[in-house]
């Protein structure tokens, strides 16, 4: 299928390296414990039955040490497989098929988080539509990230509260409740 394949290609011309490296790459995760977590998913969707088309467990292809992780890309991943359920934070991704736009819905609200969700198409109504009903504290469309003054954050387990924008100012204020001011 053409998804798979165009992120099968994606994660194969991904480069890896040193975050001091020059050019355009992906660096390490943040430390060893993150790195084992990532490994480890990677290696409970292979046993669920995942369908592994990119990467897969183990550190790049000349990087013997630190904690860089091969770009992996799975097919055929269903709702219910743990590598669907959680944020991996690490160079992961699992395509989940659906046949209807009700059915990708109901699969991407299906889960205990909700930092970001991504949303590619042509049709105005379907984007507007869309936005409305997954639940996330981030849409993105169309290749467009977030502006840098926009509220980010999560909903669910993905958490409380947003950084950025007026709504993130308002994360340092405190309200008071005043009564009984007087006239001046």
């Amino acid at each position: 299928d053409a998804a798979v394949a165009a992120a099968v290609a994606a994660a194969q011309a991904t480069p890896v390296g040193p975050s001091a490296q020059p050019g355009r790459h992906i660096g390490p995760v943040v430390n060893r414990r993150q790195y084992e977590r990532v490994q480890s998913l990677i290696e409970t969707a292979m046993a669920e039955g995942a369908r592994l088309v990119a990467g897969g467990p183990g550190r790049p292809e000349g990087l013997n040490r630190g904690f860089f992780v091969r770009p992996t890309v799975f097919a055929d991943v269903s709702n219910q497989m743990t590598i669907a359920r959680e944020e991996v934070f690490g160079p992961v991704l699992s395509i989940i098929p659906f046949d209807s736009e009700d059915e990708a819905v109901a699969i991407a609200n299906d889960t205990p988080y909700g930092l970001t969700n991504y949303i590619q198409t042509t049709d105005a109504a379907r984007l507007k539509r869309l936005a409305r009903v997954l639940k996330s504290g981030d849409i993105q469309t169309n290749g467009k990230g977030t502006g840098p003054g926009a509220p980010f954050g999560g909903v669910k387990a993905s958490g409380i509260g947003r950084e950025g924008g007026i709504h993130g100012l308002m994360e340092f204020l405190e309200v008071k409740a005043v009564s009984g001011w007087p006239e001046a």
